[in-house]
């Protein structure tokens, strides 16, 4: 899908209706170009009307440095992880941002939620940028915005887990812990995504020394993602406390059933002592012919499993 923005006055206006017949003319004036998930069709096309490679999607996935930050005839490349959810779970996308002269190309795989809330807030008139090389930075730092966003909403989901387990008697451990590892996955992919455009921003503050204004903005990012780098380090600590608080109430309910279980034979042991003593079929038995003998048999099993209950019961064991 391709998708072309204008910016005028000083803000990006809402998308452009594309015209097959006038693409050519559309390209050479829009200022943002966004294509995604592209058909190869549209991938020539716009390669041939703009006159210079595009990447592959295989290109933008590459983890290098040298592969996602670089300079070339086409202009000023910086490829950035951005997040998004499906199925429940958080996954990453990298996006290819192309800066030429007067005009920003994107493209990209997946439909992005913060690519949506973008054009959401530029349909509004609330993206304000005079440039290509603006828009940029804009796209940027709203990304780390939504980021924000997102540790916000984990904080606030440990926060349930937190009270599910450490105040709630019969909470479900196990899920806890799923949960648990669901969150810690998507904080990891978070700040994954940080990191990463951590390094783009470094690239762009080298090459755009000559525009102060830009810098300034992207020290400031710089600055916010710093922030909540940190932030993802206390979230990782608060998983990694409240999973071992959990797996140790997972040991502790074991421990008291087996607990049960060994008391419960050391209780039954003694009785089953006398039981088996007067099980013997010996013909010389004393209390063989002895009137009392059964009662007093089962008062002596009675007895010697009650003591052993008396006894931890008075240690604290019980």
């Amino acid at each position: 899908m391709l998708r072309l923005f204008n910016i005028d006055n000083g803000l990006l206006l809402r998308q452009l209706a594309t015209d097959d017949t006038h693409l050519n003319a559309q390209l050479a004036s829009v200022n943002w170009v966004d294509m995604c998930d592209p058909e190869d069709a549209e991938h020539s096309l716009l390669e041939s009307l703009l006159r210079t490679d595009l990447p592959e999607s295989d290109d933008v996935e590459e983890i290098e440095s040298s592969a996602r930050c670089f300079v070339d005839q086409a202009g000023l490349h910086v490829h950035s992880l951005f997040m998004y959810q499906e199925e429940g779970r958080h996954h990453t996308a990298s996006v290819a941002f192309i800066l030429q002269a007067a005009r920003l190309i994107t493209i990209r795989e997946e439909k992005l939620p913060d690519f949506r809330l973008f054009r959401l807030r530029a349909r509004r008139g609330q993206i304000t940028c005079r440039d290509a090389t603006e828009l940029l930075v804009t796209i940027l730092e709203h990304k780390v915005e939504n980021h924000a966003d997102y540790l916000e909403d984990i904080h606030h989901e440990l926060e349930e887990v937190s009270h599910r387990v450490l105040e709630e008697e019969d909470a479900d451990l196990e899920d806890a812990i799923s949960e648990l590892a669901r969150l810690e996955d998507s904080n990891g992919k978070i700040r994954l995504c940080l990191m990463d455009t951590q390094r783009g921003i470094s690239f762009l503050l080298r090459h755009l020394r000559d525009q102060p204004e830009h810098v300034e903005t992207l020290r400031e990012v710089m600055r916010d993602i710093e922030g909540l780098m940190s932030h993802t380090t206390f979230l990782f600590d608060k998983i990694n406390f409240l999973m071992s608080s959990t797996q140790g109430f997972i040991n502790i309910k074991q421990n008291q059933i087996i607990k049960i279980f060994s008391i419960a034979a050391v209780v039954f042991l003694p009785p089953t002592l006398v039981a088996s003593l007067y099980g013997m079929n010996f013909k010389h038995m004393p209390e063989l012919e002895w009137v009392f003998g059964y009662p007093w048999a089962i008062g002596l099993m009675i007895v010697a499993g009650v003591a052993p209950y008396l006894l931890f019961k008075h240690k604290g064991w019980l």
